[in-house]
């Protein structure tokens, strides 16, 4: 079997693990439908990402549960708030979701979601304006670049395109949809298209995902973005591999995802990625581009990608519910109520995240006698972040090894998967002549921020030695007494002795870490929570060595409980007449000497007025005196509380009735347009009576007339007080 039919079948097992599991980095793309502050579809939209999937079906006891989502037909920031918000509260969510940069251009608008524990946002770009000109393309397209955490290269970094193209009917719209697409593809080109310095970044992966509008493969403008042209290094491939005519065709109703409450029809939503997505290093889509998505179940093992919903029973019809064997009832309901008339299911599609190298940095041979045998071990292990992306998630590592001259490795390639256990080599030293040998050990690997890497090799070849003695001391254990999650201990290695010449180099390391090297056989390092198995490697000065361990065992400190501080009482008034006043409670001041406060929660008696993880927070309390308590929660669920007094005083007595209608000042009872006629005379006489207000908007005169008085007589007069 080749390599390549190798790499496809690894693809392919992952892909069939994440069918029925979400261990990697998904992607989401959906059309929303006019996405604005109005939250009556925002359970639904809940349901839709984090409902769990009944018992009985594949993905049973499953959510859609993405990481990043790009969305379209968003009318405003304030929409993008509240659909933040509404991520961010869904039952199930890990709630760490955040928003990327908002443009409001022409028509609807691009958003961007993501998982600050899972995704580093780097930038919005957008890298074409649209407008109602009937040669342009009607809405911007916006480019989101961010990469997993844990990596820094362009190459695991991806630039994530968000469109809608132009609409089915209408002038030009063929033509409006080419410009989209051509622009899009320029730009994945690393082009210009909307300023200097728009296009892709070099090295950046590239996906779209959004609403095309497009009804068949054989359009010009979709051509334009998945064709071969004469620059093709932001070329994309459609990574189910179907082509064709997909509106009011039968045969792809599996990947049809429009309109779940009329009915399914067409594939206007998709996502396209460039081929360094599907080359076998870095960041992996999880499936096989080349075999095309199935025609007879949505459960197809070749690919993650999935029109999420829909399970091939709803051709021409609304999507199914009751029966629906990928989601169940309950999500394919809240998937028609997200939709409305017109509306769009979305699409999701998984990726493995890129390999991480580690290994020691040093091989020591020490001292080994002319025409000895000179081998060393070198431990070389897949690194990547099984707890964030779990095993499944993480791409291959795959190497090479090669050593400078006098020293021998291994030929050949060489692959590792991540959350396994490692691979050794034996590195060699040729013995032939005396003398101190150094030399590297170089490792060409596809962990994108660490394609090469360095391995000093060292050694002496002599007639004859005696190996030293390592000594790390005795096993230890001390407790965390500041609570910073880490403590200073003393490394102790002067037991170590060398019977026939001299210690010259102690190097302690955790694993391939290295904690601390010196000509000193003692160190202070900072070590943090845990138990620490440290090992103890001694160079003699004919580069002999020997190793021993200790372990150190870092025991936490106790939890300190939070200090809550509800600040000092508050007094506000009723200045509108409107029976109640807003209110800002602020709880700062509150504290946690140990670690973090991740909730506040206000309340009045039973009910909870405000909570989250905000310190602050504005609320409306009606006229009269209310008993606040602040409880706060920190990050080891220890809670304190703390009370406020706020006094909501009603407003102050009407100045808005200076009038009889005589024009003589007589207050009649009620606020009429002579009172303002009043006003304005006395007020342009600076005549004292008009003295309303001492500039606080608390209706207390001053002594003058000045413009806080107008304003305030008028705020009295339109209240009609």
């Amino acid at each position: 079997m080749t390599n390549r039919s190798i790499r496809l079948a690894g693809l392919i097992a992952a892909a069939v693990g994440a069918a029925s599991a979400h261990a990697q980095l998904r992607i989401c793309t959906w059309n929303v439908t006019n996405f604005t502050t109005d939250t009556s579809r925002n359970a639904d939209f809940q349901a839709a990402f984090y409902g769990v999937i009944p018992t009985g079906l594949a993905l049973a006891g499953k959510s859609m549960s993405p990481d990043v989502i790009i969305g379209q037909e968003f009318i405003n920031q304030a929409a993008v708030n509240n659909f933040l918000a509404m991520l961010n509260t869904a039952p199930g969510s890990p709630g760490d979701w955040a928003a990327g940069a908002f443009n409001d251009g022409a028509d609807t608008d691009n958003a961007f979601f993501y998982r600050t524990s899972k995704v580093q946002y780097l930038a919005m770009t957008i890298t074409a304006i649209g407008s109602s000109s009937t040669t342009n393309q009607p809405r911007n397209t916006n480019r989101y670049d961010f990469r997993p955490l844990g990596y820094s290269a362009p190459s695991a970094t991806i630039g994530l395109y968000s469109a809608h193209f132009k609409a089915q009917g209408g002038t030009n719209d063929a033509g409006r949809r080419l410009i989209e697409a051509e622009r899009l593809r320029d730009n994945a080109e690393g082009l210009d298209t909307s300023f200097v310095g728009s296009g892709l970044p070099a090295g950046y992966l590239a996906i779209f995902g959004g609403d095309t509008n497009i009804t068949t493969s054989s359009a010009a403008e979709y051509q334009e973005m998945v064709g071969v042209q004469a620059i093709n290094t932001g070329r994309f491939f459609d990574p189910i591999a179907t082509p064709g005519s997909w509106n009011n065709n039968a045969a792809f109703d599996i990947v049809h995802t429009q309109d779940p409450a009329g009915q399914m029809d067409d594939r206007h939503d998709q996502m396209l990625i460039t081929a360094g997505l599907f080359d076998g290093a870095g960041i992996e889509y999880i499936g096989n581009p080349a075999i095309p998505y199935s025609t007879t179940t949505w459960n197809d093992p070749n690919h993650s990608y999935r029109s999420w919903g829909n399970d091939g029973t709803a051709y021409n019809l609304p999507l199914r519910t009751t029966g629906n064997t990928m989601v169940g009832a309950a999500i394919a309901q809240a998937l028609i109520n997200t939709a409305g008339a017109g509306g769009h299911l979305p699409i999701i599609a998984d990726f493995k995240v890129p390999a991480k190298i580690t290994s020691p940095t040093v091989i020591n041979f020490g001292q080994v006698p002319v025409g000895g045998l000179a081998s060393q071990s070198i431990s070389i292990s897949n690194a990547g972040n099984t707890a964030l992306w779990t095993a499944a998630g993480i791409s291959n590592l795959t190497y090479t090894l090669s050593a400078s001259s006098g020293f021998g490795a291994p030929g050949g390639s060489f692959s590792d998967a991540a959350g396994g256990g490692t691979n050794s080599h034996n590195i060699s030293m040729f013995t032939a002549t005396p003398g101190i040998k150094t030399g590297t050990l170089t490792i060409t690997s596809s962990d994108p921020d660490q394609p090469t890497r360095l391995v000093t090799l060292m050694g002496e070849v002599v007639a004859g030695n005696q190996d030293p003695v390592a000594d790390a001391g005795p096993d230890f254990a001390v407790t965390d007494n500041d609570n910073s999650g880490f403590e200073t201990v003393t490394l102790d290695a002067s037991a170590s002795f060398d019977t026939d010449g001299t210690i010259i180099d102690y190097l302690f390391q955790e694993g391939a870490t290295n904690l601390a090297q010196s000509a000193s056989p003692t160190a202070n390092i900072s070590l943090p929570v845990g138990v620490h198995t440290i090992t103890l490697t001694v160079t003699d000065d004919d580069f002999s060595v020997d190793t021993d361990t200790v372990v150190i065992t870092i025991n936490p400190a106790p939890n300190a409980p939070p200090t809550a501080n509800a600040g000092p009482d508050i007094t506000v008034t009723d200045i509108d007449n409107s029976g109640s006043e807003s209110v800002t409670l602020d709880a700062s001041a509150s504290s946690d000497t140990d670690g973090t406060i991740v909730q506040y929660t206000f309340a009045e008696g039973p009910t909870i007025l405000a909570q989250g993880p905000s310190a602050t927070a504005n609320v409306s309390l009606p006229v009269g005196v209310h008993a606040i308590t602040l409880t706060v929660t920190d990050d080891d669920t220890a809670i304190d509380t703390d009370t406020l007094t706020v006094t909501v005083n009603p407003a102050p007595a009407c100045v808005a009735d200076v009038d009889d209608g005589t024009g003589t000042g007589t207050p009649d009872g009620g606020v009429t347009v002579d009172d303002l006629l009043y006003y304005l005379t006395i007020y342009g006489q600076g005549a004292l009576a008009a003295d309303v207000d001492n500039g606080s908007a608390t209706g207390t005169p001053d002594g003058g007339v000045t413009v806080d008085d107008l304003l305030y007589f008028l705020t009295r007069f339109n209240a009609g007080c």
